[in-house]
């Protein structure tokens, strides 16, 4: 049975199935072969999609294509009616997302024959709402691109200009940096997608609410936006900005503390590291409307340009309550004594539709809650786990632990990401669970016919989600997220905040987000490969000679393929 995130074509004749995931501003599309395995001639899927309310299909592009007969190709982006997906499952970013109504995807099989010649089969269709708001007036998610090296951005603004007319060279110069690229505007907006969006749009309506107050936990405090917005709220503004390490003396953390400081008076800005980081990235909005922010992005250049982040606006007058009570023992309590508070227990946030709860950092050793998540990890994990982890590679201990034992239980699907090399995880198992890794060589020559992908702003953390999504697939599906990093540090040093979301929507927007980051980078890999080989990256023909293979041979024979073409569709 379909529910409204999760919509399957309804097409007998089609010698395929199709089911679309919905996620936030994206949509997964996953297909798979009804009877047995594809005909060998089979070379992949045409997608096309319709607007709502929209009378033409629009052909998604793909940037491989099939070598000519004579050995050439064509190293132009071609419409997947040519130049077909040769994928089971594709993510799709709409120009036009929020649009109302329901978007149409329509999916094709491509065949060709001995001469190259293609032809089609029959078609699935699938209508499914993408507009934004995950549960309206409850809780909305929002993710940043995190595509600054990417296809994708060097076709849209690589050529009118450099990534230095665009972002900073120094986090310690970003309060003062102007861009100067001429589409400076729809770039960022594009790099920074939802996640800028929410964030901005949370202070813009307390600025307007007259009645607001506000209340900011800040690590990463540079991008003008944001801090001019604060700025505009005057004396309804009290903020926390971390004080730790790169932060202090000479930081921009530091020059925004002083702007801060003449608008809303020294009395409501206060600098705090807790036992290690005052990790925390909050907006607390007790207006006409009670809002909160929360999630993995920080309030800086990178957070929203660079890096892949994910930030969650609940509302609700008990969600504001419970972060406005870990504000204010952040304000006033001694460190030390954060764990013995309320703040530091899982506690309801009182949504309506979506079962969720919270809990803060630092954690007295009566409520610690690492290995509890590890616990579930390791041993409530039935169907799929997914996560998408920054810093794992420096956190060894139950979480790490959890994620092995799950690589190797031969029933579970496990995909994960980790923004470093990360040891024991970095290997495909005999089961199908893999683990890739964040390339090391950005910015490498590139294969044809790609080109050559921008380095600037690649130093230092690519990929800065905090997630664990578990059995996505199933009505127990939840997700952990937060600022939490899933480390000791986190648990009993940081300031942190942790949600524990138990919805299957929720899960699903999360698990596309795990898979198109894991897609991306497992891309990369290849095109690494590619350039060391100096091959060039092209769509493969049906077998014409003995012994080859089609396409999809390893999508009926990896079980780690095998897996994924199951989970999905």
């Amino acid at each position: 049975m379909s529910n409204p995130w999760q919509v399957s074509g309804k097409n007998a004749a089609a010698l395929f199935t199709l089911k679309v995931h919905r996620g936030e501003g994206m949509a997964l599309l996953a297909m798979d072969w009804k009877k047995g395995k594809p005909p060998d001639n089979f070379v992949g899927f045409a997608i096309e999609y319709k607007e709502p309310n929209g009378t033409q299909f629009f052909p998604l592009k793909n940037r491989l294509a099939f070598r000519k007969l004579d050995g050439t190709f064509n190293p132009n982006e071609l419409s997947t009616r040519l130049s077909p997906i040769q994928k089971f499952r594709w993510v799709h970013f709409p120009r036009n997302a929020d649009l109302l109504g329901a978007f149409t995807y329509q999916v094709t099989p491509v065949f060709m024959d001995s001469v190259d010649v293609l032809s089609y089969g029959d078609a699935q269709q699938v209508a499914i709402v993408l507009q934004s708001e995950t549960f309206p007036d409850e809780l909305n998610i929002g993710f940043a691109r995190g595509f600054v090296s990417s296809q994708a951005f060097v076709d849209r603004y690589q050529k009118n200009g450099a990534i230095s007319t665009l972002l900073p060279a120094s986090a310690k110069t970003s309060l003062d940096f102007v861009p100067t690229h001429p589409d400076a505007n729809e770039a960022l907006a594009w790099m920074g997608f939802e996640a800028r969006r929410l964030v901005l749009a949370v202070l813009d309506e307390a600025i307007a609410d007259s009645t607001a107050q506000v209340r900011v936990v800040a690590y990463d405090l540079n991008e003008p936006q944001v801090v001019d917005r604060l700025v505009t709220l005057g004396s309804r503004l009290r903020i926390i900005i971390d004080n730790s390490g790169d932060h202090g003396t000479g930081s921009s953390e530091t020059a925004a503390e002083a702007k801060l400081v003449q608008s809303a008076g020294a009395a409501n800005v206060k600098r705090q590291k807790m036992l290690n980081l005052q990790h925390n990235k909050t907006i607390v909005v007790k207006g006409k409307k009670r809002k909160v922010l929360c999630g993995s992005t920080n309030f800086s250049w990178r957070g929203f340009y660079v890096q892949a982040n994910n930030a969650v606006v609940l509302q609700g007058k008990k969600v504001v309550d419970l972060y406005s009570a870990a504000f204010e023992s952040y304000w006033s309590l001694d460190p030390h004594a954060f764990g013995g508070t309320e703040s530091a227990k899982w506690a309801d946030l009182g949504l309506s539709d979506v079962n969720a709860q919270v809990a803060f950092s630092p954690h007295s050793p009566s409520n610690v809650l690492l290995q509890t998540i590890a616990d579930d990890i390791a041993s409530g994990t039935k169907s799929s786990l997914l996560y998408s982890l920054a810093f794992l590679y420096e956190t060894p201990g139950p979480i790490l632990d959890a994620i092995k034992k799950m690589m190797l239980s031969p029933d579970r699907f496990v995909y994960g990401i980790s923004d470093k090399r990360v040891g024991g995880l970095d290997v495909q198992t005999p089961n199908g669970n893999v683990t890739p890794v964040f390339p090391s060589a950005l910015g490498k020559d590139v294969p044809k016919p790609f080109s050559q992908e921008p380095t600037a702003g690649a130093v230092g953390t690519r990929m800065h989600h905090k997630f664990v999504v578990i059995d996505a697939d199933k009505p127990s599906a939840r997700v952990y997220l937060g600022s939490y990093n899933f480390s000791g540090a986190a648990d009993t040093l940081n300031g942190e905040n942790l949600l524990l979301i138990k919805n299957q929507r929720v899960a699903t927007a999360y698990m596309i987000e795990a898979v198109r980051l894991f897609d991306h980078y497992e891309f990369r890999v290849l095109e690494d490969k590619a350039t060391t080989g100096n091959k060039e990256l092209v769509l493969r023909k049906p077998p014409r000679q003995a012994g080859e293979k089609p396409w999809w041979d390893t999508a009926y024979t990896d079980p780690r393929k095998i897996r994924d073409r199951e989970l999905f569709s």
